[in-house]
């Protein structure tokens, strides 16, 4: 499954189930909030891995950053855009 998919259905899965919106949007607080989010991912039935949610944000990024202006420094400075855990918790609250 790719991370889009698990992201897509756990998005739908929460706005359906109080509880489970309520736990992910608690990861904030997590000492390890990647982890546990990845981890209750997994447990609902959308199997996320850490790197898998890193890597797929900052490979995104990469691609638009080379697709503008041929990716040189005059590039856009996108803040956050990388960042599929808090883009995921923001759409959710």
């Amino acid at each position: 499954m790719e991370v889009w998919e698990a992201l897509d259905g756990l998005k739908q899965k929460a706005k359906q189930n109080e509880e489970l919106r309520r736990r992910l949007l608690a990861t904030r607080e997590d000492p390890t909030p990647v982890s546990t989010f990845c981890r209750i991912c997994t447990e609902e039935g959308f199997p996320l891995y850490e790197m898998d949610l890193i890597s797929c944000g900052e490979d995104y990024y990469a691609a638009m950053r080379r697709s503008t202006n041929g990716g040189g420094e005059n590039s856009p400075m996108l803040a956050g855009e990388d960042d599929y855990y808090e883009l995921f918790l923001t759409e959710l609250g």
